[in-house]
């Protein structure tokens, strides 16, 4: 199997992971498709989303899939006071990968990386190994080390609707 930068970065830092696979349903590529097609629960699916601040530039939250990003929450710890999610079709140019694909690890630069909280009572999280199709399994602690990653209360969980 063909590793992509992501495992390759893992690899590196001699970071225990596993990739599991997953059948693509290009119609719906979110978090809870993900948990469904790798038979994981949606609390240890974690999104990569990819931010502006109006102070720090490019800035992106690792969030659980169930959860949308608390912007206010994410501005003052990230340094901002506004922040918003960079337009899709900018994501690949500032990133290197595409919508569905987005891994934390292995973008074309560093840039400052958040991770809600709640990651850190799981033993294990998924995230995108930087191709639609395939997940990282991973202990959280781990990610945050080879990631560099800050962490703080920056999810909340979606509202139900009926």
């Amino acid at each position: 199997m063909k590793k992509t930068n992501a495992a390759r970065i893992l690899d590196r830092a001699k970071i225990e992971y596993e990739i599991i696979d997953y059948d693509v349903d290009p119609i719906e590529l979110g978090a809870e498709r993900v948990a469904e097609k790798t038979g994981q629960h949606i609390q240890f699916i974690f999104k990569t989303l990819v931010l502006t601040g109006d102070k720090t530039g490019t800035i992106v939250a690792c969030i659980p899939g169930a959860s949308e990003l608390d912007l206010k929450a994410f501005a003052t710890l990230s340094g901002n006071k506004k922040c918003a999610m960079v337009p899709m079709k900018n994501i690949q140019e500032l990133t290197g990968y595409i919508r569905g694909g987005c891994s934390p690890l292995g973008m074309k630069k560093d840039y400052p990386i958040f991770m809600d909280m709640s990651a850190l009572k799981l033993n294990y999280v998924l995230i995108s190994a930087g191709i639609r199709g395939k997940q990282l399994k991973l202990n959280p602690h781990d990610l945050l080390k080879v990631s560099g990653a800050a962490t703080g209360a920056i999810a909340t969980l979606k509202s139900q609707t009926t």
